[in-house]
């Protein structure tokens, strides 16, 4: 079961919506021990599923977080850090993908490979909300109309 993430990069969670998120993490593990979870690494709240993540695996160690990059460069920061907070790293095959749209190719890569994505959208501008656009849902047959 792959499980990734589609949510806002600057929000300001409560109390309720962080035991939310835990819960259907929980479940989503106790159905699926075995899950892997990719993240982007960006934002408020992958930060929050990743730290949650972390939290759980102490429970559910057989859960594999990983980082999804969008570059190889090695340069790039989060490639440097990822060692420290995720199982592994991936890169899409997106290396044809120009830099610029590099974090929206590899977005709509992982929500391709995804069996579920959890989302926390609730504008209709961004990144996430884009990644999560019906219509590109709906061309990728991922959800029922």
């Amino acid at each position: 079961m792959i499980i990734t993430f589609c949510g806002h990069s600057q929000v300001i969670f409560t109390d309720e919506e962080k035991s939310v998120l835990r819960n259907i993490l929980v479940d989503e593990i106790n159905k699926n021990p075995i899950s892997k979870f990719y993240l982007g690494g960006y934002g408020d709240f992958d930060g929050l599923c990743l730290r949650t993540l972390r939290e759980l695996k102490h429970d559910f160690p057989s859960i594999e977080i990983l980082f999804i990059t969008p570059y190889l460069d090695k340069n790039y920061s989060k490639l440097g850090l990822a060692k420290y907070y995720y199982d592994d790293v991936i890169f899409p095959p997106i290396e044809s993908v120009p830099r610029k749209f590099a974090i929206l190719k590899r977005n709509e890569w992982m929500v391709e490979q995804a069996d579920l994505v959890i989302a926390y959208v609730k504008y209709s501008w961004g990144g996430a909300a884009k990644a999560l656009d019906l219509q590109y849902l709906r061309q990728h047959n991922l959800i029922d109309d």
